[in-house]
This record gives structure tokens, sequence and C-alpha cells, in this order.
């Protein structure tokens, strides 16, 4: 375990990727495994569309509101507690959603399954920022970036497959069962990472006034706001493009897992790139490569959508989408985290400022429907603009 007092080391130990990695990856898992279900799960309930895409938007609102509670509680109090009763937490709502049984139900156990499931998302970062500084801590994050990478790219997969033996229902068991997981490694292999020296006093007056300190920072409200408009993109070709492939391009559940699991691959080796970069050139540079692999993707999917191109044309455009994720999220988190005492705090806002908009505009883009991609293309084409506009206008000039 983790000795109190510790200083940031200078060597990636493999516990703390494997751990913090799986704790990290508890989002992407929840949100993408029963992904291939969707059209399914909305048969099943009796919902429309747009209602089964609310699972999804509940559970990503959850995830980022549930940080700005974890966060600044890890911050006064240490990480291991929060953290352990949140993956509890999550263990017994997944168990809840699997036996759901209308979406009057569901949604809001997703949301608290997003609460609880924040935990593992927000302090795997900020005990991140305990154990390591600098370059190090760069690199860690690039790893992160694979592990989650390799989340999504594996749970649509594994949701597919699932689906063969059995329903949605299984899907949210599986999801428990690996909580469980998590939580005895994390019980056994973790241990507290942020001294009592080091903790925040002052209650709320103190959270608030990091809150207030962190977005009066031009820099890192550009970082977080960048990203978040990044990730929104990708959150709705996540919960949009299922519906899309499947209805208009007749995919299947189990081959849209492997298209899911290519576009993640992309992740994962842009993540890599960016791992072996770290150090010889500059974050910032490396981030302005992924804001514009995004632009192009989301621009190029527009562009082939109105032109009818098909499937020829748009599997293409969602690769260079999502893989742009492998530049971006590192990145961005970095440079966010530069320079602050309160990282849960700072996590905390990283991760609001990414999901939620995601989870406010994706049912949104669902009301117009799967009869035509052209609403998908349009709002991912948007963000993604907005996503390299906000990185130009608020975090330059930057050091790196």
């Amino acid at each position: 375990m983790q000795k109190q007092g510790e200083k940031p080391s200078a060597r990636i130990r493999a516990r703390h990727v494997l751990i913090l990695g799986g704790l990290g990856a508890l989002g992407p898992l929840a949100n993408d495994m029963y992904v291939p279900s969707l059209p399914t799960l909305s048969h099943d309930l009796a919902a429309t569309t747009s209602q089964a895409q609310l699972t999804l938007s509940a559970f990503i609102l959850g995830l980022a509101l549930g940080q700005i509670v974890a966060g600044p509680i890890s911050d006064a109090r240490g990480r291991r507690w929060p953290l352990l009763i949140g993956v509890a937490v999550y263990v017994l709502t997944s168990l809840l959603c699997a036996i759901a049984p209308s979406m009057a139900i569901l949604i809001p156990l997703r949301f608290i399954q997003g609460v609880a499931g924040a935990a593992g998302v927000a302090l795997a970062l900020a005990m991140v920022s305990d154990l390591y500084s600098g370059i190090t801590q760069a690199r860690f994050f690039s790893l992160l970036m694979q592990i989650n990478g390799l989340a999504p790219m594996l749970a649509p997969l594994l949701g597919g497959q699932l689906l063969r033996v059995t329903s949605w229902h299984g899907i949210f068991v599986t999801l428990a069962l690996a909580a469980v997981l998590l939580l005895a490694v994390s019980a056994l292999g973790l241990g507290e990472t942020l001294p009592v020296s080091q903790r925040q006093r002052g209650g709320i007056t103190t959270t608030l006034s990091a809150f207030r300190e962190l977005l009066m920072d031009r820099r890192f409200v550009g970082y977080a706001l960048s990203c978040g408009f990044a990730f929104t993109a990708c959150i709705i070709y996540i919960s949009v493009s299922p519906f899309v492939l499947q209805n208009i391009y007749g995919i299947s559940p189990q081959l849209l897992g492997i298209i899911f699991g290519i576009n993640a691959l992309g992740i994962v080796i842009m993540a890599q790139v960016n791992a072996r970069l770290v150090g010889r050139v500059p974050s910032q540079h490396l981030l302005s490569y992924g804001y514009a692999m995004i632009a192009l993707g989301g621009m190029a999917l527009l562009v082939v959508v109105l032109s009818g191109i098909g499937l020829i044309g748009i599997l293409p455009a969602f690769f260079i989408l999502t893989s742009s994720l492998g530049l971006i999220m590192p990145n961005a988190t970095t440079l966010a985290m530069a320079n602050t005492r309160a990282a849960g705090s700072a996590a905390a806002l990283l991760g609001v400022l990414q999901l939620a908009i995601g989870a406010v505009v994706a049912p949104l883009v669902g009301l117009g429907g799967s009869a035509s991609a052209l609403p998908m293309a349009a709002s991912i084409a948007a963000f993604a603009l907005a996503t390299l506009l906000t990185f130009i206008l608020l975090c330059r000039p930057a050091r790196a």
C-alpha cells in the first residue's frame, strides 16, 4: 500500500496503472457495454429512442455531478474511503438496474449509478496527481487513456456477445461483477495517497474557494471546456450511432460492437503515440494535433452524410473522430491539472465540464429520430469545430 506522506514517484508502478485504470474505466464500461442492446431495451420497456438514450444521459449526468461531490470530499477527507464507498454503491445500483421494470425506474437508477461511478473516475485522476508529477504524470495519464480506450473497445464487443446468451439485464449483472472485483483489488492493493497534512480544511467555504480559483483560470476553463466539447461529440456518436447504423444501414448488434471496438482501438493507438512523444513534444502541441483531428473527423462525417456516400465514408470519419481522444484526453488533463493543489476539485470540475454538456445534448439529438443520419452528423461536426475554436481562443498562449 502507498504510505502516507510518500513523495511523488519517478517510476510508474504497474499496480497503480491496473487499479487506477480499472477505476477510471468504470464509466466507459457502464456507458458502452449495453450500447448494442439499446434498441432491444427500448422495445422491452416500451420506450422511444430518445427515452432509451436518456439512460445514457442520466448516467453521464450522474457521473459529472458525482465528481463535484467526490472530488472536494477527497481533498478534505482523503481518497481511500470515498473511493471504496462509491464503488460499493456502484455495485448495488448495477444490480438494481438489472431488474428495473420500466424507464421511470431505470433512468433514476442510472443517474445514481453514475454518481457512484464518479468516485472511481475522479479519484483515479486525483490519485495520479498525488503519486506522480511532471513528465511521469503525463505518461501515466497516457497509460490511463490507453486503458480507458480498451474499455469502450472491449465493452461493446462483450455486450454484443453477451446478447447471444442473455439480455440487457445480464449486461448490468456483468457490470456489477466487474465492480466487485475492482472493489476487492482497490481495498487490498491501494492505500491512502493524500497525507493528512496536505488535506484541505475549511469545509464548503474552502471547496467553493477552490472552484472559484479554478474557474477564474482562463487556461483551465479553456482546456476543460474544449475537452468537454470533444467528449460531447463522442457521446453523440456513442448514443446515436447505434440507432443510425442498425436502423438505416442494417448493422447487427454484433457487428456494431466490432465497429465500436475498431474505433476505440484508434484511441489506444493514439494514446500510445502520445506516451512516446510526451517529453519530446510539448503537450500543448500534441493537444493541438488532437483538436485538429477531431475537427477533421467531424467535418468529414457531415460531408459524407450530405453526399450520401454511405458506410464507406461514415466509418473512416468515425475512426478519425474517436482516435483524436487518444491525444486530447491525456494532454488536456495534464495541462488543466498542472499547478493546482486541489487535485480532487480540479478533477471534479474537469469531469463536470467534460460530461454534463454531452448528457444534455445527446437526448436532444435523439429527438431528431433515427430515420436520417444528418442530425447526428451536424451535431458532431458543430461540437468538433467548437472544440478547436475554444482551444484557439482560451488556451493560447500557454506553457506546455
